[in-house]
């Protein structure tokens, strides 16, 4: 198979929230909107997108209706700690506080509406025993 494109789809009862949640902090632009389903394209490469879907819509299996759970969308970016200081002056709640790992990440994490985990990255050089795990 040679997918076209590739996104995520989050199962929701929040659809104008979660909208808003991510064309406000996450600069993504509505390309498609129902009131039962939006697609979303990132306004700094269309290749990204994301979706949200009212999971009590008939388009799912009646046994799959449910609200997504024990989701993370990772968001590499160039500069974390400008984003961590723009979401966190926002009010956004932050799950993980900005910190650097061995493994080579800076990174915090937060959540959307839906409790969805949103970790931002940045890549760092990695330290200690994990910078030879790096092919």
């Amino acid at each position: 198979m040679k997918p076209n494109s590739i996104y995520p789809v989050i199962g929701t009862d929040q659809i104008a929230v979660s909208r808003d949640f991510y064309t406000s902090h996450f600069e993504f632009d509505i390309v498609f909107e129902a009131d039962w389903y939006v697609s979303l394209r990132s306004r700094s490469n269309p290749a990204y997108e994301l979706a949200l879907l009212d999971y009590r819509h008939s388009s799912l299996p009646e046994a799959y209706r449910q609200p997504a759970r024990g989701v993370l969308i990772n968001f590499e970016v160039t500069d974390v700690d400008e984003i961590y200081t723009q979401l966190t002056d926002s009010g956004l709640p932050m799950i993980l506080e900005l910190k650097s790992e061995e493994w080579g990440q800076r990174h915090f994490i937060t959540q959307d509406p839906n409790g969805i985990l949103i970790d931002v990255i940045q890549n760092i050089a990695p330290t200690g025993i994990y910078a030879d795990q790096y092919k």
